[in-house]
């Protein structure tokens, strides 16, 4: 069989290009976050913090997982589009590689959610946010970011394969939206009640944000990598399966 993801992914791509609201959506909440917390919560946050911190910085991490989150509810919903307009049904009919339909929207949602990661980081850098990361910190950066996206995306497909309907394709994202708000995304954790505290500590995007954030400022990451990358790798195997799973049974 042919591969053609190259070909919809250049499809999807297209889709995007003649609709840039999509990303400005998907940009401009997390921006509009960002900008809150900074100039109306900001200065009472940092009461509580080292006044050397530049809060910007503390929550960018955050800010970024929200854009990707927001992002992937996109990516569902196209996929659930393709699916209702019976694309999938004339694609399984030719000579195709029968993943090239899945990885054509992954691939469209990867670079999609860069570029508004990118936009986000330009705005933060406008309003003070600055970096001591070298270029392998940031090479880091861009792949712990990528296989977070690369993990939501396919948590993604398998409600846009299996949605009835175009809300309940996207409905799956706001409790991912949220997750950084309970975490240390915009506070420390010590200052969070026990329970609160335990799951804001050990729910997947924590160690994220916090490895992010220590890349950025050129410290120690400790083991919060390898809990992040052991969260994403879990997340996206589990998420592959269950959707390859559904997409054989809808295509047969």
């Amino acid at each position: 069989m042919k591969n053609k993801t190259g070909v919809l992914f250049g499809r999807s791509m297209r889709h995007i290009l003649r609709s840039p609201d999509t990303i400005i959506t998907v940009a401009i909440v997390p921006i509009m976050m960002m900008l809150l917390f900074v100039y109306v919560f900001g200065g009472a946050i940092k009461t509580s913090m080292d006044e050397n911190v530049n809060y910007v910085s503390y929550l960018l991490p955050g800010v970024l997982l929200m854009a990707i989150a927001s992002g992937i509810s996109y990516t569902a919903l196209r996929l659930f589009m393709d699916v209702r307009g019976g694309l999938f049904a004339r694609f399984s009919s030719m000579p195709i590689k029968r993943s090239s339909m899945l990885w054509g929207h992954v691939l469209t949602s990867l670079v999609s959610n860069a570029i508004s990661v990118v936009v986000i980081i330009l705005i933060a850098l406008i309003i003070g946010f600055r970096s001591s990361a070298g270029i392998l910190s940031w090479l880091a950066i861009a792949g712990i970011i990528s296989l977070f996206t690369l993990a939501l995306t396919w948590v993604a497909v398998l409600p846009g394969l299996t949605a009835k309907s175009m809300e309940g394709a996207t409905a799956f994202s706001y409790p991912i939206v949220f997750l950084p708000f309970i975490s240390s995304a915009f506070t420390p954790t010590e200052t969070m009640p026990a329970a609160v505290r335990v799951f804001a500590e050990n729910q997947p995007v924590s160690s994220i944000i916090e490895t992010v954030r220590s890349l950025l400022n050129s410290e120690p990451v400790g083991n919060n990598i390898w809990i992040a990358l052991a969260w994403c790798l879990g997340i996206l195997i589990v998420a592959y399966m269950f959707a390859m799973r559904a997409y054989k049974q809808k295509i047969a």
